[in-house]
């Protein structure tokens, strides 16, 4: 049986944690963490341990490392990283008291439990939550990362370490550096002598199906051979290492086409991420882009929304490897028939599992200046145009509808106590009706596409704003998600966007 909870209340600024850290400010919430920045001012510490080498013997009162010469701040400032699933304590404890050093691990400095919690303190220099780093990377650094991470793993393994699960939660960006290190990460087993060989392929698939999400729409060749590794292709971290290398020499590198971002989050009220979403190249000049929102509850909804875009996606992909040459005017048909693909196979999924599970979809398929937007459910799309948003898809909810009537203002029906009322949803019924927007695009468009998370806890206003003042589109997301919690961060929180080449 599991002793996983719920997520506890946050600490307040000012609690005192182990008789030495006291809460400056909670930084993010996960579905499995919470994250603060906290001092240190124990005063029996009598030496300091050296973030940068790994040193313990330089006296507290010194200001630079004995050993490498790095220059200690004047106020040491911590970032603690606090988990509540109880099953995974004592294996991350086993593996902390080993006490390896590598350059792609964060030491933990300390760890305790405080109230039935387990911590894990590192000192802070700046570094950045990957959760913060929205898709894509170039496919050079996603290369990269690979190789980093097998090799890591290796090293684990070679020491008696497997992981369990690897999110984004794991890891630390020092932007700085543009290094990657592994930080606070579950562990599945710490043990004296080597991780058994049969054993050793859990991570390769796990970093895999984590690299995905950070690959290029148009690098179809480097997402399917993430997602063969993602199935079990490789046994082990060697293997792994050795198949990403050939890639370097195999794979040519294509610009990240324009305004392309994506980023999803738990939010800051619920447990679980039901959100999901994905791309995927259909041929040289055709990019798919989807956002779905699931509903049913753990295990059902998650699944809806996931099963949903990935069957979209398989499914036009397909149909475009059959039809190489699809005229413009077939393009709309071959959409819904992917539409109703994902559709009925979620329905399909629900009924066999005895479930109610559903989900909102909402796609954008790009071909050069043509886009054609279809949708079910409340996911939105818009398009910024002149700096100018517009929505460009229609809500299928009880409230959209009272609008249209002319019996609530679009104003109340943001804070209305049925507005999560939803008339149509994926895997609701077999042949769902969708609807199709056809947009005409022009040099300098921008698409967004995005779940209720983000359009039912900031005004359009806003979010038009944020987009004309941020160019960078991943970190435009990102201010998004930003502005999604200022809001209350009440749901979960998808954004995907897309420009339009100028010129």
């Amino acid at each position: 049986m599991s002793e996983a909870r719920g997520r506890p209340p946050p600490f307040h600024p000012g609690t005192l944690l182990s008789r030495f850290y006291r809460v400056q400010a909670l930084v993010r919430l996960s579905e499995t963490r919470m994250y603060y920045l906290v001092d240190d001012d124990r005063p029996d510490q009598r030496s300091r341990r050296c973030w940068h080498c790994g040193d313990e013997d330089t006296p507290r009162t010194e200001s630079v490392c004995g050993a490498c010469g790095l220059t200690f701040p004047d106020r040491t400032q911590f970032l603690l990283s606090v988990r509540w699933q109880r099953e995974g304590y004592q294996p991350y404890v086993d593996f902390y008291e080993k006490g390896l050093v590598h350059p792609g691990i964060l030491t933990a400095e300390d760890v305790f439990h405080h109230e039935g919690l387990l911590c894990t303190v590192v000192p802070y220099h700046n570094e950045a939550l990957m959760l913060d780093e929205g898709a894509p990377f170039s496919m050079e650094r996603v290369l990269h990362l690979a190789q980093r991470f097998a090799g890591l793993t290796a090293f684990l393994h070679h020491h008696g370490v497997a992981l369990g699960d690897i999110t984004r939660s794991c890891f630390l960006l020092r932007p700085d550096e543009d290094r990657v290190f592994l930080f606070d990460p579950d562990v599945a087993m710490a043990t004296d002598g080597p991780i058994p060989d049969d054993l050793r392929s859990q991570e390769t698939r796990a970093i895999s199906r984590w690299l995905m999400d950070y690959v290029p729409v148009n690098q179809h060749p480097l997402a399917n051979f993430l997602q063969q590794s993602s199935g079990g292709k490789h046994g082990s971290p060697m293997d792994y290492g050795r198949a990403v290398e050939t890639l370097y020499d195999e794979l040519t590198p294509s610009p990240v086409p324009a305004g392309l971002a994506a980023l999803t989050d738990v939010g800051l009220c619920r447990m679980l991420n039901e959100d999901n979403w994905g791309w995927n190249e259909l041929d040289d000049g055709a990019h798919l882009y989807v956002v779905a929102d699931g509903m049913g509850g753990h295990e059902a909804g998650e699944v809806a929304s996931s099963l949903a875009v990935e069957t979209l996606c398989a499914s036009a992909r397909r149909r475009f490897d059959d039809a190489p040459a699809i005229a413009e005017e077939a393009l709309e048909n071959l959409l819904d028939e992917a539409f109703q693909e994902a559709n009925n196979t979620v329905k399909g999924t629900a009924e066999e599992a005895g479930t109610d599970m559903g989900t909102t979809l909402v796609t954008a398929l790009v071909r050069g200046r043509l886009a054609l937007i279809a949708n079910v459910g409340d996911s939105r799309a818009y398009l910024l145009r002149d700096g100018v948003l517009y929505q460009v898809s229609r809500d299928h909810s009880l409230v959209a509808r009272m609008v249209d009537q002319g019996r609530i203002t679009p104003e109340e029906a943001r804070n209305h106590p049925h507005s999560n009322i939803l008339l149509r949803t994926v895997g609701t019924e077999r042949n769902v009706e969708i609807d199709i927007f056809r947009v005409d695009l022009e040099p300098g468009d921008r698409i967004m596409l995005c779940s209720d998370g983000l359009w039912g806890e900031v005004p359009d206003e806003e979010i038009e704003q944020i987009m004309n003042h941020y160019a960078d589109a991943r970190i435009c997301a990102r201010e998004l998600l930003r502005a999604a919690h200022r809001g209350g961060g009440r749901d979960n929180i998808t954004v995907v966007t897309v420009g339009v080449e100028a010129g």
